[in-house]
Formats: structure tokens, C-alpha cells, sequence
């Protein structure tokens, strides 16, 4: 069994590359402060729950060979409120202006969580490590 079956590490990988691309839209941010009529964006909220269903959903798709069969279901992706994709994760606007204060306090907590979500994986890789080694 592949690692990349485990929910658990897939999820984690979804989370740090969440914060990988959260980190270039701040990044952004940043660089285009002083930018005339430029308006701060973000990405919206990681949702674990939202992924598992994504992921579980991506895998082969039903096809209905016979009428008493179930239809599956398909997966729609609408584009609320003008916001636009980066990576598969949706960037809404955030305001009229950017505050670097408020985007260097978002960068600090973003990559605190990164460095959350890399340790439990690393972490978890390390006791599967350990369970092949013993006997």
C-alpha cells in the first residue's frame, strides 16, 4: 500500500499545498501594497471535510450500463463572486486596500501552519517507518 492511499496523508498534503499557494497570494499582496486601487486577496478557509468528499469523488467515474442502476453524481464547480482560481483553490477579494501589517501577521500564521501540518506528516511517516522495521 502506496502512502498516498492513506486519507491521512493525502489530506495533509492537500493542507501544505493549501498554504503553499495561500503563501504566494500574500506574498502578492505584499509586493502590490502601494499599488493605486489594488485590493488584497486571500484564499478561502482549508476545508478538510470538502477535500475528503473532493477526493473520494475524483477517483473513477460511474457509468449507468443498465437503467436500474444508480446514476452517479457530478462534481460542478461554480465561480461565486467573481472569484478566480490559483492551483484549484479559490481566491476571494479581501478589500480596498492592503494593510501590510494584517498580511505579514496572515504570513507569520501561514507558515506556522505549514510547519504544523509538514511535522505531523513527517511525524506519520516516521511511525509507519518504525511499525516495518519491528517484528
Amino acid at each position: 500500500m502506496a502512502t498516498g492511499d492513506l486519507n491521512l496523508f493525502a489530506m495533509l498534503r492537500s493542507k501544505m499545498h493549501w498554504h503553499q499557494t495561500r503563501q504566494r497570494v500574500l506574498a502578492e499582496n505584499v509586493a502590490n501594497a502601494d499599488t493605486p486601487s489594488y485590493r488584497a486577496k486571500d484564499l478561502a478557509d482549508f476545508s478538510f471535510k470538502r477535500n475528503l468528499k473532493m477526493a473520494s469523488s475524483s477517483g473513477l467515474s460511474t457509468a449507468m450500463t443498465h437503467s436500474n442502476h444508480l446514476q452517479g453524481k457530478s462534481s460542478v464547480v461554480r465561480d461565486a463572486f467573481g472569484a478566480k482560481k490559483v492551483d484549484g483553490f479559490e481566491i476571494t477579494p479581501e478589500g480596498n486596500a492592503v494593510v501590510l501589517e494584517e498580511q505579514m501577521m496572515k504570513v507569520t500564521a501561514n507558515q506556522m501552519d505549514f510547519q504544523a501540518a509538514s511535522t505531523l506528516y513527517s511525524k506519520g511517516m516516521g511511525l509507519i517507518k518504525t511499525a516495518i522495521r519491528r517484528r
